[in-house]
């Protein structure tokens, strides 16, 4: 039974009328043949019941425009390609793995730097069959690479990846499979002996436990991950680190506004005066004193202050437009704060755009917000 169609459906807040639409404009757009309306409505219900399984021909088209794995769609577990016997076949998967570290590592960067542009512009419902191949590519090399200065710069790619994947995974609501990429990323960066991806994969994941309603578990995660050979970490990463932890805090409810305040005020110290927006030792962490701004605003205004809104308009005034999904947070920041000031009007319209921004790039996390934001209008 497709199970996760109907899941992956509802999660977006989509009726099976709705879904028969987005095919057809899917195929309409790539100029692509499938059947009537009237015969997809037909198709998505028996799918979904059982009585009808999924072609690959129209997963195809549902993977990317739900952001699910084909796993994810079709309720199953896709079965293992048979491998050739004996040992000449693992030696030559052993030989080509060894000259990946200097032939395909860089083009496995490269792939993953696309991936994360395309995901900050677009959203990553329309990725998922990309970052599948790229992490399944990784995880074969590695499987093969048997030497560690082989393994180490597999395995770095492969943890910034898997995080990447995972983050994507958790703003699509498929929360299992983000679970899983961020245990793949911290094994990799275990593998790779690398402190910075290893925290940086926890201090993601414990956004995942906020999300699932244990705030203080996801406290203590973030916590750990600040833990983890700090002296090893970069400045930027632990300003980054801090500021999670401030954002965390902040969630956690009002027992823990001191701690949120005092971690905020320990990211400002930490992030350094360089003039740079990314880490130039971690490609995943973009945070500069604008980012900062917004990201202090974003606490402020879980925290019910008042000067959060100064903080969240600076932000505004000098976002970057190519931040899609960042952005509909923070018009979801300014809904909040002016909603604490009684502010309806001025909310409604910041809402709204929050709302066509998370359209835009698919982001079921920003719409729940979203729709919780609107329960209060």
């Amino acid at each position: 039974m497709a199970t996760g169609l109907r899941t992956a459906r509802m999660a977006r807040g989509w009726s099976q009328d709705r879904l028969v639409y987005e095919m057809r404009r899917f195929a309409d757009q790539r100029l692509l043949d499938i059947a009537s309306a009237a015969s997809l409505k037909t198709y998505i219900s028996e799918w979904e019941n059982g009585r009808r399984t999924i072609t690959d021909r129209y997963a195809a088209i549902l993977r990317p425009l739900l952001g699910v794995a084909d796993d994810e769609l079709r309720g199953t577990v896709a079965p293992q390609e048979p491998q050739a016997d004996g040992y000449v076949d693992l030696l030559s998967r052993i030989d080509a793995a060894g000259s990946l570290s200097e032939s395909m590592v860089p083009s496995f960067l490269a792939q993953t730097e696309l991936l994360r542009t395309m995901d900050r512009q677009m959203g990553a419902t329309g990725l998922v069959d990309q970052m599948n191949g790229h992490l399944t590519a990784m995880e074969e090399a590695l499987t093969f690479a048997v030497l560690p200065g082989v393994r180490r710069p597999i395995a770095t790619a492969l943890a910034g990846a898997a995080t990447l994947s995972a983050w994507q995974a958790l703003d699509a609501g498929a929360v299992d499979r983000a679970w899983r990429r961020y245990e793949l990323a911290k094994k990799a960066a275990q593998d790779a002996e690398s402190p910075l991806y290893l925290a940086h994969a926890m201090g993601e994941q414990a956004y995942v436990l906020a999300d699932a309603g244990r705030p203080q578990l996801a406290v203590e995660l973030v916590r750990d991950a600040q833990r983890v050979h700090p002296e090893r970490q970069s400045p930027r990463l632990r300003a980054w680190l801090a500021a999670a932890e401030a954002e965390l805090c902040a969630a956690a409810g009002p027992e823990m506004e001191s701690a949120a305040r005092a971690a905020m005020e320990r990211a400002t110290a930490l992030l350094p005066d360089d003039g740079e927006v990314r880490d130039v030792d971690l490609l995943s962490i973009f945070l500069n004193t604008g980012h900062l701004t917004r990201w202090r605003g974003n606490v402020l205004a879980k925290l019910g202050d008042a000067s959060a809104m100064e903080e969240l308009y600076t932000s505004l005034a000098s976002a970057d437009a190519s931040f899609v999904r960042a952005n509909s947070g923070l018009h979801c920041d300014l809904t909040q704060a002016h909603l604490a000031r009684g502010e309806l009007e001025e909310a409604r319209s910041h809402l709204q755009k929050a709302r066509l921004l998370a359209n835009r790039t698919g982001s079921v996390r920003h719409r729940r917000r979203v729709e919780m934001l609107t329960g209060r209008l």
